[in-house]
């Protein structure tokens, strides 16, 4: 609901995607009559803990990287770790280390601390490939970063020559 379609289930969100959690009970319990407040922050804290998908604040919740949003959502330029990790597959792989990596759909480019996190990423639709950053660099050298959560940050875009090929 709060990722793909909030129209679809009457939720308005606000410029930075936070909609009441009530509202989105009251949405969920005309599909599935008997669930409760607890289910879903249930699902908030047990579905992919790892990629922090949704967030609670109080008594609002929003999808946390926007893919909903005409807008983008905002965060706060961070200095990123010296390495981070790009999940893509094997189709994907030489266009992004040409062209550099871009946000495509996204709000942003999502690059991951964890190597293995990038891995089932890039598993999604293929052989996964895995392209290290040399994220402290780039930085240096004036690319923005933004810290997403305790696994994903996120570029406005990298350009390719901040990209490898990870040697496994």
């Amino acid at each position: 609901m709060l990722r793909h379609e909030p129209a679809r289930f009457s939720l308005v969100l606000d410029a930075e995607g936070f909609v009441p959690l009530q509202d989105v009970l009251l949405a969920a319990r005309t599909r599935i009559a008997e669930v409760s407040e607890a289910d879903i922050i249930a699902v908030v804290a047990t579905i992919e803990p790892e990629k922090r998908r949704f967030s609670i604040v109080d008594t609002d919740i929003r999808a946390n990287y926007g893919h909903s949003l005409a807008g983008r959502i905002l965060h706060a330029e961070a200095t990123p770790p010296p390495l981070l990790y790009h999940g893509t597959h094997e189709s994907a792989a030489p266009v992004i280390l040409d062209g550099g990596l871009a946000p495509m759909q996204r709000q942003y480019a999502h690059l991951t601390v964890d190597r293995q996190l990038a891995t089932r990423v890039g598993a999604r639709r293929g052989r996964p490939v895995i392209l290290e950053i040399p994220a402290l660099d780039a930085h240096r050298d004036g690319v923005k970063f933004y810290r997403a959560n305790q696994s994903f940050w996120l570029a406005d875009a990298v350009p390719a020559k901040y990209l490898r090929r990870s040697q496994a």
